[in-house]
């Protein structure tokens, strides 16, 4: 059954369990390969009242609630934008996210709040996280900028390290409570992750630079291009007159494939690639200005979400043929379905069961040719994922002019190797009391990628926000 936004409200709530979804629509795939602008056309508020109204307000505890990390309200804020209250809708959500405008628009829905939605079953699901970008976009259109309450001066002082979504989250709430918060980050500009990490057209600059400017007004110092570990320690944070630490530096490093011509000039890391392609040359490092050269033929090894990332960053700088080479097949696939579908609409094509073994140089030096060899799928490994198995015999070339290695990500040891008595464990990951984020050394908490590992973005606001209730217990019994 479809419905037309126009006659929505005069459908009974039982017959609304059958109305199927308008779904997201996205900018045309010839125009929106040529430039980083964001993908997704906004709803206009008709279609977001008529989306909404298909929630058939599950009772308590419902699914998509118990679904999403934050546990953010969602029939209700569903109610309250069928009934055009775009505001307290937003307000709602900021009641249990720091990050909504930005959760709203990266989340993987699909795996969380909108794929436990109950009418799945039936049709097909409320568009959830469209809807939490829609109402917080809306807001902030409104009124320009969004408050943060900020909670009478304590005179305690917290230092943050790291300033992606762990430590805007931690940040956001400890000022909530009065204390004055310093923010460290490693570059030249805030947002870790968010500015760094996430292409433009998943997640518009603007939004992180809003969020951002918001934390300003309320109070939270920024501190760039200091790297924690290096330039200055926890101890000298401690020495200099910070009574709690909280570490959300993620995990940034990218993990290597370990064959050889990996160093081939042709070749990039993941990390280096996406942020010579997307970020702003003001705000990078000197030795990562410059945009990747990509050839006519790009190869971006890897499985997950920032394998999507590249292949889509490829095309937007020119690149003729973009192809996944990935050692399983597309089941065992870690990233999002979306964004896959997003690509192969752009002109990405993937190969299964395909695992590089060389990189071969051309006459000038640079990559021309990857030889891979075809694989096989084997018995389970410990994750559940059945092993990819060499083919003896099945060696084969792909030509390329690029190659991305997206591999995932190692924890960066910097901090646990210079701050004497706390515990890591797993590559440089650290460990932290799961409920509170305490680490091992008095006053000093973290969460986020480096205490789990590669995560999502929610995850890590999550994490900022449950240290910083205990932070604000740490600091007030230091009274």
């Amino acid at each position: 059954m479809r419905a037309v936004p126009g006659d929505f409200l005069a459908i009974d709530r039982k017959s609304r369990a059958r109305v199927l979804s308008m779904d997201i629509s996205n900018r045309p795939v010839d125009e929106r390969v040529c430039d980083f602008e964001d993908v997704v056309i906004p709803l206009d508020p008709e279609t977001a009242m008529f989306e909404a109204s298909r929630c058939i307000q599950c009772p308590d505890p419902a699914p998509c609630v118990q679904a999403c990390p934050a546990h953010n309200d969602i029939p209700s804020a569903m109610w309250l934008i069928e009934h055009g209250q775009f505001l307290e809708a937003a307000q709602l959500y900021r009641q249990t996210s720091s990050l909504p405008e930005i959760c709203g628009r990266v989340c993987p829905h699909e795996q969380l709040c909108q794929g436990s939605c109950t009418r799945i079953k039936s049709t097909s699901p409320v568009l959830t996280g469209a809807l939490e970008a829609f109402v917080t976009d809306y807001e902030r259109m409104h009124y320009g900028s969004v408050d943060i309450p900020v909670g009478q001066p304590t005179g305690k002082k917290v230092a943050i390290v790291g300033s992606g979504p762990a430590g805007m989250a931690c940040a956001e709430q400890l000022v909530q409570q009065g204390h004055q918060v310093a923010v460290f980050e490693m570059r030249p500009a805030a947002g870790g992750l968010l500015t760094y990490g996430i292409p433009s057209f998943k997640l518009p600059n603007q939004v992180v630079d809003s969020r951002l400017l918001d934390l300003e007004r309320a109070g939270v110092e920024f501190v760039n291009d200091i790297c924690i570990g290096k330039d200055k320690t926890i101890d000298d944070l401690f020495d200099a007159g910070y009574q709690a630490v909280f570490v959300g530096v993620g995990a940034e490093i990218d993990a290597p494939m370990e064959v050889p011509g990996e160093d081939l000039p042709g070749v990039y890391k993941a990390t280096d690639f996406l942020m010579r392609g997307n970020v702003a040359p003001d705000i990078l490092p000197d030795a990562l200005r410059g945009k990747p050269i990509v050839g006519r033929k790009v190869a971006v090894i890897g499985g997950g979400d920032t394998a999507s990332d590249c292949l889509r960053t490829a095309l937007r700088l020119g690149a003729e043929e973009v192809v996944c080479l990935y050692r399983r097949t597309e089941k065992e696939m870690p990233g999002g379905r979306h964004d896959r579908e997003l690509a192969r609409e752009e002109g990405a094509e993937y190969q299964f069961l395909t695992q590089p073994v060389r990189f071969i140089a051309g006459e000038d030096g640079r990559l021309a040719q990857i030889e891979c060899i075809r694989m096989e799928l084997g018995e389970p490994d410990a994750k559940g994922r059945r092993r990819p198995v060499p083919v003896e015999g099945s060696n084969f070339i792909v030509e390329a002019d690029c190659a991305v290695l997206a591999l995932g990500y190692w924890p960066d040891t910097t901090i646990g190797d210079s701050t004497p008595d706390l515990k890591t464990h797993k590559y440089g990951l650290i460990i932290v009391d799961p409920d509170t984020g305490a680490t091992s050394r008095p006053g000093v908490y973290a969460g986020g990628d480096g205490v789990t590992g590669p995560d999502l973005v929610v995850t890590a606001m999550v994490a900022g926000r449950k240290a910083a209730e205990a932070m604000d217990d740490y600091l007030q019994g230091l009274d």
